[in-house]
């Protein structure tokens, strides 16, 4: 059974910083590409970041200058740096692990940023 686990999220001020992991278990973590996705109070599901397999990156526009993400495959996790939190990244933040035939979501970390 494939679990994804996130942790690191919480109550942050304006400009402050987190780091969430997402710990995989129940496949072969290296075989696929991981996302951070988000959802703000009373808004849709959103894409924040990617990662192949292989280690090509790519973050949306609104925090491609602040935010970072990673993957350790011999831990089976992927990481999402997020620095100069602002009040409009306050939202759930989930986990995805993307194949050709699954994909798998965690339960998500919420991430609070005060002003």
């Amino acid at each position: 059974q494939v679990q994804l686990v996130e942790s690191g999220g919480g109550l942050v001020q304006l400009g402050g910083s987190l780091r969430l992991s997402c710990a995989v278990s129940g496949v072969m973590f290296n075989l696929y590409s991981m996302g951070w996705y988000r959802q703000a109070p009373g808004g849709q599901r959103e894409l924040v970041a990617t990662i192949e397999r292989e280690g090509r990156t790519n973050l949306v526009d609104s925090v491609k200058a602040r935010f970072a993400i990673s993957r350790d495959n011999a831990k089976n996790t992927v990481y999402l740096q997020m620095n100069n939190l602002k009040p409009e990244d306050t939202a759930v933040y989930y986990c995805n692990l993307k194949g050709t035939i699954i994909s798998v979501w965690g339960k998500g970390t919420l991430v609070t940023v005060s002003s």
